[in-house]
């Protein structure tokens, strides 16, 4: 399956795929190390039953979201960045949530290259330390994106096999044998989390797959096949992967992975988390990089070459790795948990429900073409993502990532109410 062809147009008919094609790669957007460190979080700073019930809800919510938008993406065949310009945000816009998506991306591959160095300097203690390996596992990874990104193909064919082996190997080792027993130091003061806290850390953790569907289900031929991706993503990324971390941080009484691991598997399972974060991690890179230049083209028509802004943001991510991005993780995924489903709150509204910029979008869709026009910045779902977003870091009462989606969604409706009255009202020129 090729998903770079069609960047500023619909997918046509013709291109359409089959539904594992687009499964298997939607389902490697969770299956990845650091869903297993969520779950392993939640494990060790929450019940057992109120860890399966922030699973459970937030599963709900991000398959709410994602099923949504991946529809969009399948019927106009258009990518997340493109569906934003008729979505309400406009050209201006859409472009803003490609920076966002950028930012978010270039934070991930700042935490996956620590949990790589973390990695490489366990396994060579007595050579490498933490910056050192940061260091020099970012910047290898940068020149590889940058110059041979090819080379990373045969990564990305085996790397999902490999991390899938390891987790099936460390869930054997711990849940069906008593070769690997639990750490004996209790951390005293451990902060627990609420459940409220667990459901937003959990649609944190996967909210950027929900904001990419699109690039993926344009290639979809029908809604049925959308549901099953959505589906099977939740049922191996959430309820497999973070599953089986749950219980395995509980049995081992630890939350750190690189504890976890080493416990189960040994240096040989550090080796396997090394491979299998280069797979995530080089589509990190790359796909921050297109946002940039996208943004930036959009905006302002300057292209930027895209080598030049690799080795930049991979200096960036390299930079967060060495001042321990990977201490800030949960405050990470409590951030995307907030900033980015109002967004696409905004835009679920607008297409399903308002219909005022996606009706151009849908009368052409018959004919294959994109409408001729669109606003060049929609105030009210900039506006009202930013006020969801607001209410989510700053409103202590329920759950912060819902409480920031709901209030996007009404508050784009209203915004939009507001402007027509305006506009409406406004006395014309003689």
């Amino acid at each position: 399956m090729q998903i770079n062809d069609f960047p500023l147009e619909r997918v046509p008919e013709s291109s359409r795929v089959s539904f594992f094609s687009v499964a298997i790669v939607h389902m490697g957007m969770l299956t990845a190390l650091d869903q297993f460190m969520l779950g392993a979080v939640l494990g060790d700073s929450m019940t057992l039953s109120a860890a399966l019930t922030a699973i459970l809800v937030g599963s709900l919510l991000f398959g709410l979201i994602t099923f949504g938008f991946g529809y969009i993406g399948m019927k106009e065949g258009l990518s997340g960045s493109l569906l934003a310009r008729w979505c309400g945000f406009g050209r201006t816009g859409s472009a803003l949530i490609g920076v966002v998506v950028a930012i978010s991306l270039l934070g991930w591959f700042g935490i996956q290259n620590a949990i790589f160095a973390k990695s490489l300097s366990t396994a060579f203690s007595s050579v490498l330390s933490f910056q050192t390996a940061a260091t020099i596992s970012g910047l290898f990874l940068t020149t590889l994106v940058a110059f041979g990104f090819k080379a990373l193909r045969f990564t990305a064919r085996i790397a999902v096999p490999v991390f899938v082996a390891l987790i099936a190997w460390i869930s054997w080792q711990t849940l069906a044998t008593d070769h690997v027993h639990a750490l004996a130091v209790v951390t005293p003061g451990k902060e627990m989390l609420s459940v409220n806290a667990g459901i937003t850390l959990v649609v944190g953790g996967a909210i950027l797959a929900s904001l990419m569907t699109p690039d993926l289900t344009r290639y979809s031929r029908k809604g049925s096949h959308v549901f099953g991706v959505t589906l099977a993503t939740i049922i191996l990324g959430e309820f497999i992967i973070n599953g089986l971390a749950i219980f395995i941080a509980r049995k081992l009484n630890t939350g750190d992975v690189m504890s976890i691991i080493t416990l189960a598997s040994g240096t040989a399972g550090l080796f396997a988390v090394i491979f299998s974060t280069l797979r995530v991690n080089d589509l990190n890179l790359y796909s921050s990089a297109l946002g940039i230049i996208n943004a930036v083209e959009s905006l302002s028509g300057i292209k930027l070459k895209y080598r030049h802004v690799t080795l930049l943001l991979g200096v960036l991510g390299t930079t967060l790795s060495v001042l321990g991005i990977l201490d800030h993780f949960v405050d990470f995924l409590n951030l995307l948990g907030v900033i980015v489903p109002p967004a696409l709150g905004v835009m679920l509204t607008e297409y399903f429900w308002l219909k005022k910029y996606s009706l151009p979008l849908r009368l052409d869709r018959h004919d294959g073409r994109l409408p001729e026009e669109t606003i060049f910045t929609g105030w009210p779902a900039i506006i009202a993502t930013l006020l969801g977003g607001y209410v989510g870091l700053n409103v202590l009462w329920g759950v912060s990532t819902i409480n920031s989606f709901i209030v996007a969604c009404v508050g784009y409706v209203v915004l939009e109410t507001l402007a027509e009255k305006v506009i409406f009202r406004r006395p014309k020129k003689a």
